[in-house]
């Protein structure tokens, strides 16, 4: 739950009554592969990644309990390799891989600054992560580290959309912080329909109904059914993280009404 009583929307509807206390104190902040790429377009932009650590760092030191799932569409991403002609599932654990290479990525970045740090992956590979068992990464989190999710769910045909929401249930996350490369949820693409229209605030419901791409239509129902908010912001903002779960007025939420 919140760290305190007073809700989200009453710290934000007046700012005199923000308070320096956190309004989540444990996150799970999803990152798509593409986060990774900066500039460049493909694989890993160090840049871009040193950046990420040191936002990331900065809610750490809060004392803000953080897991993160990483995605690897900088690298792989199955469903765009038709002309390979893989097969789906294939495609799919070779995805999976890719994000432990992100996740490797981060987790250097991160200890460069500092910040202790586990990379749990949904696939076994001993020397290079830990596995993931549900309460190793509760207590690495009571602990004060910060927990990189990699490999997904481990199984083909699921998004990592869909594991960022699976995880947040397993370790009782307070909300899902997706970070984005706009502002927050709008009813075009904000990058091709000038003066598409953004959502501060909509349901789970509306996003299926209306098919907004926000995360998969698996991983919105997993949330919609246990009623854990999303928060969608723009991660090429510096201090986006801090300021959403300090209560400010970013991004746009998805909850049930």
């Amino acid at each position: 739950m919140p760290a305190d009583s007073m809700s989200p929307d009453d710290r934000t509807s007046n700012p005199s009554s923000i308070s320096p206390a956190p309004v989540y104190s444990r996150i799970v902040l999803k990152l798509s592969g593409e986060s990774f790429q900066g500039s460049q377009g493909f694989g890993i932009d160090a840049e871009t990644v040193h950046t990420i650590a040191r936002d990331v760092k900065e809610v750490s030191d809060m004392g803000i309990q953080m897991a993160i799932i990483v995605g690897g569409g900088n690298i792989f991403r199955g469903t765009r390799q038709k002309s390979l002609s893989i097969d789906r599932a294939t495609g799919d654990y070779m995805g999976m891989l890719a994000t432990v290479i992100n996740g490797l990525a981060l987790q250097d970045a991160l200890e460069k600054q500092d910040v202790k740090t586990r990379l749990l992956s949904a696939i076994e590979m001993h020397e290079v992560a830990e596995p993931f068992i549900r309460r190793r990464a509760m207590r690495h989190l009571e602990k004060g580290r910060v927990v990189i999710f990699a490999a997904g769910t481990g199984n083909p045909y699921f998004s990592t959309d869909t594991a960022a929401a699976l995880r947040a249930m397993e370790i009782k996350a307070h909300v899902i912080l997706k970070a984005t490369r706009v502002d927050g949820i709008y009813d075009a693409d904000p990058e091709k329909v000038p003066g598409a229209k953004m959502f501060d605030r909509i349901t789970y419901l509306d996003v299926i109904q209306k098919g907004l791409a926000v995360m998969d239509s698996t991983a919105i129902s997993l949330c919609m059914d246990n009623r854990m908010p999303i928060i969608i912001f723009n991660m090429n903002k510096q201090g986006n993280i801090r300021r959403v779960v300090m209560g400010e007025k970013v991004g746009s939420t998805v909850t049930a009404g």
